[in-house]
């Protein structure tokens, strides 16, 4: 490549990037999920817009892959454990018996409604049955949805990719003439205990190294972050696991773990989310074919009203009725399972096995996501007033950050009191730090000062602490549990365990 042609790639990739940044703020003003105006983009810059044909389904495989790996790394990093640990049954129930249910009576339906051979059926059924982490959680994260719904949704769509993925790669393989269920059960269930153990391992060692090592530049860490949840996924892949369970494990492991610069990171990773699920949805875009999508509209149109209309709310019915979940958050459940990049990635695999009709099965799912979407999106936020889903007093978490001073053996903690917080009104000596951690500086209104045992803390505040390194774990959890309990905290039993 001369360097013309690297100039002229580089302008018209940056261009690409900065027209999705910019569709985020138009989606986010439309009521629309920024994924259709992606797709959009996509279709624009192809073979029936701008003339760009592009038809590497195996190419579009393995980077929806790294960038699926991403987007559930930053859905696991800013997952709170003590938000989804109440929701953790049901969401896993979701992810496997809801999953299997979706994609039997949507077989079905393909089987019997569309005439097309059992093969293609349990296909189609299969690659539009789990629900999307990047469309879940960019859509439920903008509304206040009580937390039990939230963690639902989100732990449901970071859990029941690995499955279908499973599925898929079962049906377009040799395996599919010699399926046997007892060896397909095992084979599921070893992939998801080896990616879960691996994720898990992974992010353990790779919280204990960051906890004890100083490194010389503050952008190392989130680095350093992103990149042990990629070691997960890679890990995983290599021991035989489910490296999408892995990747999602281990970002949720070091998200609610007390790291150095754990705002820069999650900053980090989400912006490496937002560029993984642009070029995704564009690259999408571009391999779709407008030609062929208009026979494949009747089809679409099938498919996701079984799937819509029947197999997810049975699935939701079925799994989430024991645990006691009201009929109307199941409701609002079953019609904020989004899809979205996953289905139309998983599409992808039939066409690089070289299947028979396997064209059509990915014009089938774009449609349907595109269609589904742009139908269950903006409606949500409505809905969820309607279920009274909604939970409009939530509070934010108190969110400390850290950096060690490795030669001292201390660090330096920052964080803002927030709104609604019960830290609010209580004076700096009523905090009662353990150990010898002090509250060095304060801004407040853009003024700096040092505080006295007698300052009152107020909304807004940002405050500096300094603390020894064997201290920081309990200075941040009595932190914690005052924002919580306020200065009695520990008259009521709060003990700020977590990070949340």
């Amino acid at each position: 490549m001369d360097p013309d042609e690297l100039n002229v790639l580089v302008l018209a990739g940056m261009s690409v990037l900065l027209i999705g940044i910019a569709a985020v703020r138009i989606s986010t003003g439309a009521g629309l999920p920024s994924l259709l105006l992606y797709l959009g983009l996509g279709l624009l810059i192809g073979e029936a817009g701008l003339g760009f044909e592009f038809e590497n389904a195996e190419l579009t495989q393995v980077l929806g892959s790294l960038a699926l790996a991403v987007i559930l790394a930053e859905g696991g990093l800013t997952t709170r454990l003590s938000v989804i640990r109440p929701a953790a049954a049901p969401a896993a129930v979701l992810a496997t018996v809801g999953v299997a249910i979706s994609v039997t009576v949507t077989s079905a339906a393909a089987w019997w409604l569309l005439d097309v051979d059992p093969r293609t059926a349990v296909l189609l059924g299969a690659v539009v049955s789990s629900t999307d982490a990047a469309a879940v959680f960019a859509m439920v994260r903008t509304m206040r949805l009580r937390r039990r719904t939230r963690a639902i949704l989100e732990a449901e769509s970071g859990f029941n990719d690995p499955p279908v993925i499973i599925l898929v790669t079962l049906v377009v393989s040799d395996v599919w003439f010699e399926f046997d269920p007892t060896q397909a059960l095992i084979g599921f269930l070893q992939q998801m205990l080896v990616g879960f153990v691996v994720g898990l391992v992974i992010a353990l060692g790779g919280q204990w190294l960051l906890r004890r090592i100083a490194l010389p530049a503050t952008g190392l860490y989130p680095l350093a972050t992103m990149a042990i949840t990629m070691l997960a996924f890679g890990a995983s892949g290599v021991a035989g696991g489910s490296p999408f369970l892995a990747v999602y494990v281990a970002g949720v492991v070091l998200g609610n773990a007390s790291l150095p610069h754990h705002a820069a990171s999650l900053g980090f990773a989400e912006g490496l989310a937002w560029l993984s699920q642009i070029g995704l949805f564009v690259l999408l875009g571009l391999l779709a074919s407008p030609a062929r999508l208009v026979d494949a509209l009747v089809p679409a149109l099938v498919v996701g009203v079984a799937l819509t209309v029947l197999a997810r709310p049975l699935s939701v019915l079925i799994c989430a009725s024991p645990f006691r979940i009201p009929l109307p958050e199941q409701a609002f459940i079953s019609w904020a399972g989004l899809r979205g990049a996953v289905p139309i990635v998983l599409a992808t695999f039939p066409i690089t096995a070289g299947l028979a009709g396997a064209e059509r099965v990915f014009d089938v799912t774009f449609l349907l996501v595109v269609v589904f979407t742009l139908v269950q999106g903006p409606t949500l936020p409505w809905l969820a007033r309607r279920l009274d889903v909604v939970e409009p007093g939530q509070t934010r978490e108190l969110e400390i950050e850290y950096a060690p001073l490795e030669d001292l053996g201390a660090a330096m903690l920052t964080f803002d009191i927030p709104d609604g917080s019960r830290m609010v009104g209580v004076e700096v000596g009523e905090l009662r730090l353990p150990g010898d951690a002090v509250v060095s500086l304060v801004l407040r209104a853009g003024a700096l000062f040092v505080p006295t045992p007698a300052t009152t803390l107020r909304s807004g505040d940002q405050l500096l602490l300094a603390a020894t390194a064997a201290q920081q774990a309990a200075v941040e959890a009595r932190l914690r549990a005052v924002s919580r309990a306020g200065r009695l905290a520990g008259w009521h039993g709060e003990r700020g365990d977590g990070v949340d």
